[in-house]
């Protein structure tokens, strides 16, 4: 393996949110400027309803608080593998489907459940949706037979267990969910198609 097969978008991406919510934290400071400033990035029902469906992009590029060390290697580890493993534009391309299709079915959700107020103008944003589908769709490097479908189920039992267990998910676990199985669905024909090919 030489220098220039590591993955650069990943260290990237992870470093470049970890900074920007260290940097929002340290210049935003007074009251109500941070979460405003959260608020503008976020893919709430208010804002998509308003037409500012450039969230769907900025919404992925903030989180609301510097992410914990453990989760941030987690996602550069998934992200930096599906980078090495199949290039960083498929990496950003099921990325990216995976956390706008999942904010675009959240949001249909919440209009037509009639969602109150304050769901409606949440602070909706992070990397996980777009991790969520990564991971899934690397299940499709996963051996064909018993053991990819064991992985799949696993994923899938832990993304539904926050469904099962409260009286009423967040829309939040529906996104998470549907962004693993979107990204188990996009992983089965891109990396299939590579394989193929």
């Amino acid at each position: 393996m030489h220098l220039s097969d590591l993955p650069v978008l990943a260290p990237a991406y992870v470093g470049g949110v970890q900074l920007g919510a260290h940097a929002a934290r340290r210049h935003l400071p007074e009251p109500g400027s941070h979460h405003d400033f959260l608020r503008s990035c976020s893919t709430n029902v208010d804002q998509l309803e308003a037409g500012r469906w450039e969230t769907l992009l900025t919404s992925a590029l903030v989180v609301e608080e510097p992410m914990p060390l453990p989760y941030a290697l987690l996602l550069l580890a998934v992200l930096g593998y599906a980078e090495y493993a199949y290039g960083a534009w498929w990496t950003a391309g099921v990325f990216l489907l995976g956390h706008t299709s999942a904010t675009v079915l959240v949001y249909g959700g919440l209009r037509a459940t009639g969602a109150d107020a304050a769901t409606r103008s949440a602070v909706d944003v992070g990397t996980s949706y777009g991790f969520n589908a990564v991971l899934g769709a690397l299940t499709a490097a996963v051996p064909r037979g018993p053991l990819r479908l064991a992985a799949r189920a696993g994923l899938l039992a832990l993304g539904a267990r926050p469904l099962l267990n409260k009286d009423r998910p967040t829309f939040t676990d529906v996104g998470h969910f549907a962004a693993l199985a979107l990204g188990m669905g996009a992983g089965s024909v891109l990396v299939g198609g590579r394989r193929a090919g």
